[in-house]
Order: structure tokens, then C-alpha cells, then sequence
């Protein structure tokens, strides 16, 4: 394990032995800013909303994307549950080299994630103790797959009727492999091992603009000795009718490891239409 990883580890210590302490200040720092929950919000225990947006090009260019994504929040006396679940495809038709009109369809992006958190809700019911886990199945990443588990201190600084903010940090593990690579001799050198200990932290920031506007902010890194995972997504959505939005969306993907030949980064730019089922 790195020296970096270490240093992590023990500052996340040194900084949990007064977790308690550490709360109350930022309680009472931010208690000015958290008004009241409306009497909606209160009755409101399980949420779930669904987008989806679709882009098909033709002429020149003929592109099929499709992008998807679930949310669900469940609040509960002792619990405060999270699950996400996202889908990405894309598929451009491309031409065949050494011909002039003949094309074929290839697959440009392929992407599906999944995470839950459960929040467990202590005596003041803003300082909470997670556990989180993730999957990600990402075709051109250059890994197998990425997965995570993670328990540690969670805390929702305030929630009033324009905004909140919850954060939460503590160690987990990461599962990963790369994927096979193929030498200038044709041979398979397989894909390395990258799993490990890591210090996983994350935010969750939204601010309503207006009755019918909301921007949101969530960002989270897992820091790892091999490597460094960062997910942030910046939106604004903006309120059609009671039930339906239109979101526009900026997901930003970081790996700080990688093979030759593959980004650390990645950007998706999405407009989409968000239903809330309840």
C-alpha cells in the first residue's frame, strides 16, 4: 500500500475520534440555514424518478444513443436509503474501409451502473453512520468492471425548503480488473489486478432556484493506491407540469490509472426528461 494511501487512512482516523464533536460544530454553524421541512416533504417517505433520453442522427452521420437512469430515495424512522441505477448505449454506423457506400454498426459506448446507501440515522438524526455499495460495467473504460463497498460517517448539514447538503467519508474497498491487452505479436497479456483499500468520499449538494427550477451537485472520489475513481455530475432541470422535467446534465468520469490509449477522463452531455412516479 502506498505512502499516499496510508497518509489517507490515518487522517481519516484522526478526524473520526472526533466525528461526534466535529458535527455539532457544523450543526450549530449551519442551524441559522435549516429551516423547517414542508408538511409534503414530511409525508413523502419513498420517492422514485426515471429519465430518459434518446438522440438519433441521420444523413451523413447516423448515430443511436440512448441514455436512462432511476432514482429512488426511502426515508424511514432509522433509515435514509439511496439507489441509482444508470444505462448508457450508443451505436454509430461507420463505413467500411475500402469501400465507398457500404456501412456497418458499431457500439461506441456501453455503460451500466448501479449503487445503493443506506444511511443509518443516529440519536440527532442529521449524523448518520453508511454503507454503500457499487457496480459499474463500463465496455470502453478499460476495465472488466469496477465495483465498491464503503462504511463510514455520513452528516446532512442542512435541508431547508431551498436547498441541502449531505456529505459523507469513510474507508471501503474497491474491486476492479483491467482488461486483456494484445502485444505487437499477437499475444494476450492479461489484464491486471488493480483491487484494494481505498477512502471513499462523497457530496450531495441542491439548490431550488425557483418554483420551477432546481440545480444539483454530486461528486464523489475513491482513493485508492493503484488508482483514483472521481464521478461528479453537475444538472439544472427545470418543472414542465407536476409529474415531468427536463434536465440538462454534465457527468464527468475520471480514472487516474489507465491503459495506453484510454482517456482518464470522460464527459457525457445529456438532455433528458425526468417523470417522477411518486
Amino acid at each position: 500500500m502506498s505512502m499516499t494511501l496510508n497518509r489517507s487512512l490515518l487522517f481519516l482516523s484522526l478526524v473520526s475520534t472526533s466525528a461526534f464533536a466535529q458535527a455539532d460544530a457544523l450543526d450549530a454553524l449551519f442551524e441559522p440555514s435549516a429551516g423547517g421541512n414542508t408538511g409534503s416533504e414530511a409525508a413523502k417517505t419513498f420517492s422514485m424518478d426515471g429519465e430518459l433520453g434518446v438522440l438519433l442522427t441521420t444523413g451523413n452521420t447516423e448515430t443511436t444513443s440512448v441514455k436512462g437512469k432511476l432514482n429512488a430515495s426511502h426515508e424511514l424512522e432509522n433509515w435514509s436509503n439511496d439507489y441509482v441505477f444508470e444505462a448508457l448505449y450508443k451505436q454509430d454506423e461507420v463505413l467500411i474501409e475500402g469501400t465507398d457506400d457500404q456501412y456497418s454498426s458499431e457500439t461506441s459506448a456501453q455503460k451500466i451502473f448501479l449503487s445503493g446507501q443506506g444511511n443509518y440515522k443516529l440519536e440527532n438524526p442529521n449524523h448518520r453512520l453508511f454503507a454503500f455499495g457499487s457496480y459499474e460495467d463500463d465496455r470502453f473504460s478499460g476495465f472488466e468492471y469496477q465495483a465498491t463497498i464503503a462504511a463510514g460517517w455520513a452528516q446532512q448539514l442542512w435541508k431547508s425548503e431551498t436547498s441541502s447538503f449531505n456529505y459523507s467519508v469513510g474507508p471501503g474497498y474497491s474491486f476492479a480488473d483491467k482488461v486483456d491487452t494484445v502485444d505487437a505479436d499477437g499475444n494476450v497479456i492479461p489484464g491486471e489486478d488493480v483491487s484494494g483499500m481505498i477512502v471513499r468520499g462523497a457530496l450531495d449538494y441542491k439548490w431550488k432556484i425557483s418554483d420551477t427550477a432546481t440545480f444539483r451537485q454530486k461528486f464523489s472520489t475513491e482513493v485508492g493506491s493503484d488508482n483514483t475513481k472521481s464521478k461528479s455530475e453537475t444538472s439544472v432541470s427545470a418543472q414542465i407540469n407536476g409529474s415531468l422535467a427536463m434536465k440538462v446534465s454534465l457527468l464527468l468520469n475520471h480514472n487516474s490509472d489507465v491503459d495506453p490509449g484510454i482517456e482518464n477522463l470522460d464527459t457525457e452531455t445529456a438532455v433528458t426528461l425526468v417523470y417522477t412516479f411518486f
